[in-house]
């Protein structure tokens, strides 16, 4: 849809005015830029709610809008300039981008008739794979206008237009002609799905089940429309009572919202700065406890080097100190090949000699 052609609309009245402008932007190339839309706004003297709701209706018709126009390096008009183009064969400037180079290519194939699309689909049953390639070349469009909604959600805008494209691919390989459905009715669930699991599989570091993404995006659209409604963000009972879900269940999803992010980010401009190194460990223990266990554990190694070598060992054994899980009566006196009975004498003397030592008092409280 050229510019000039827009200025041909330039005294349009109503909505149904509007219809026929926005159908020639579909059977055109099936985008505008919004400079483009705002002089089409002002030439017509649209309100802000207009504007708004003509958005809306360029959305639900499919039609791209794109942040400015493309120019071409030798151009000589400013980007995003707003001046129609004064000769009426003009044609949209070459751009490198490759979205808009694609929106353009599949922009020139023609759309089908109810009649050639049962015709195609007749052939490639038959066995014509160039009538398959023909049926897929001309619903591309109607791929770009479903994945649009998907933006913004993990993938970019032509991996989601590729995701849409693999369902087209199944919708023509399905399609049963003899229903009497309409094509771009029955395709439109392929492709719904198709993007709608592509997001789940790649668009999150945490894959998340179909039926999930698919309740985020009911939470979002409405949380976007009751926002717009209300002038303010709605609260999680405004939005489960619209959706008619339990609050618990949008809380939990709406939960599942949150993009995960990587402990190695670099922080800051400093790329020696990761995120990981700025987060407390909240099962670290504090060095003040440190430095008091080391001093205990000091402090116990020097008392026991003033007993002799069983009676050290006795006491290790029986209170697990070097680490070792804490022995019995029995299994200490089977390693010293003696009786339970002997172990407990060597232990309560072993003890009665700790307690005899100035030092050994530090070790009956940790405060001490």
């Amino acid at each position: 849809m050229r510019m000039t052609d827009m200025m041909m609309a330039s005294h349009v009245a109503d909505m149904e005015d509007v219809g026929e402008w926005i159908t020639r932007l579909i059977d055109g190339d099936g985008v505008i830029t919004a400079a483009e839309l705002a002089t089409f706004a002002e030439e017509q003297e649209f309100s802000d709610s207009q504007v708004a709701d003509l958005q809306q209706l360029l959305e639900e018709r499919g039609v791209e809008l794109l942040a400015a126009a493309p120019v071409n390096a030798n151009s000589k008009d400013v980007v995003g300039a707003s001046a129609p183009s004064s000769s009426k064969g003009a044609t949209r400037t070459q751009t490198s981008d490759p979205l808009q180079m694609y929106l353009k290519e599949i922009g020139r194939v023609p759309l089908l008739t109810a009649a050639q699309e049962i015709a195609l689909a007749q052939a490639y049953e038959a066995g014509d794979a160039a009538a398959k390639q023909r049926m897929i070349e001309a619903n591309l469009r109607l791929v770009v206008s479903i994945a649009k909604h998907y933006r913004n959600q993990g993938l970019p805008f032509l991996d989601l237009i590729q995701e849409g494209t693999i369902g087209l691919v199944r919708a023509v390989e399905k399609f049963d002609w003899r229903r009497g459905f309409k094509f771009s009715t029955y395709a439109t669930w392929w492709i719904r799905q198709a993007v709608a699991r592509g997001l789940a599989d790649k668009g999150r570091t945490i894959r998340m089940p179909v039926h999930v993404v698919d309740k985020l995006n009911r939470i979002g659209r409405t949380e976007r429309r009751l926002t717009s409604e209300f002038g303010r963000e709605p609260t999680v009972e405004e939005i489960a009572f619209e959706l008619e879900l339990p609050i618990e269940e949008v809380e939990q999803v709406r939960g599942a919202m949150q993009t995960p992010m990587s402990l190695d980010r670099a922080v800051g401009d400093d790329d020696d700065s990761e995120l990981g190194q700025f987060i407390a460990d909240e099962n670290a223990v504090a060095p003040e406890d440190v430095a008091g266990e080391t001093d205990r554990q000091d402090m116990l190694r020097r008392v026991l080097s003033s007993l002799s070598y069983r009676e050290r060992r006795v006491l290790e054994l029986r209170y697990g100190l070097n680490g070792e899980h804490p022995r019995t009566l029995d299994e200490v006196g089977r390693e010293f090949s003696v009786t339970r009975e002997r172990i407990r004498q060597i232990e309560n003397q072993s003890l009665r000699k700790l307690e005899s030592l100035g030092e050994a008092q530090g070790l009956r409280s940790p405060a001490a």
